[in-house]
C-alpha cells in the first residue's frame, strides 16, 4: 500500500470515529435524567451525590432510601456523580465494610423506581422523565 493510500485510510477512519463520538455525545446530551424523591422528602441538587454515596442518610427526621435504576445507572453515575459503575460499586463495598451500610437496591425500570419512590417515605431515585406525584430534586 502506498503512503497516499494509507493517509486516505487513516483520514477515513478518523472521520468515522469522530462522527461516532459526536453521535454518542449528542445522544447522551439529549437524554435528560431526573432525580426524584418521595413527596414528603425535600432535598437539594447538592444533596444528590451524598445521598447516593451513603454520606447523607437523613432528611430532617426521615431516613433516606435511595434506589438505583439498572436501565439508567451508567448515565446517572456519569452525569450526577462523575463516576464509572466500577468505582461506584467499589465505594459501596468499602462503605458497607467500614460503616455497615448497604448499597441502594437496584430496580430494573423507570416504572419500578417511580413505584418505589412513591410508596417509600424517604425514597430517592432517578428516571428519564419526571412523573406526577413525586418531588423533582434536579435534572441534567
Amino acid at each position: 500500500m502506498t503512503n497516499r493510500a494509507i493517509r486516505i485510510v487513516v483520514a477515513s477512519v478518523r472521520a468515522t470515529l469522530a462522527g461516532s463520538v459526536l453521535t454518542l455525545a449528542l445522544g447522551a446530551a439529549a437524554q435528560a435524567q431526573v432525580v426524584i424523591s418521595h413527596p414528603s422528602t425535600t432535598l437539594s441538587a447538592e444533596d444528590v451525590r451524598d445521598v447516593f454515596l451513603g454520606e447523607k442518610q437523613l432528611a430532617g427526621s426521615v431516613k433516606l432510601q435511595p434506589v438505583d435504576n439498572a436501565a439508567e445507572q451508567a448515565s446517572f453515575l456519569a452525569k450526577f456523580l462523575s463516576m464509572e459503575p466500577a468505582k461506584y460499586s467499589s465505594a459501596w463495598a468499602k462503605k458497607a465494610f467500614r460503616d455497615g451500610v448497604t448499597a441502594p437496591p437496584l430496580k430494573n425500570t423507570d416504572s419500578d423506581v417511580v413505584d418505589f419512590v412513591k410508596r417509600t417515605p424517604g425514597g430517592v431515585g432517578y428516571v428519564k422523565s419526571a412523573p406526577a406525584g413525586v418531588n423533582v430534586v434536579t435534572q441534567k
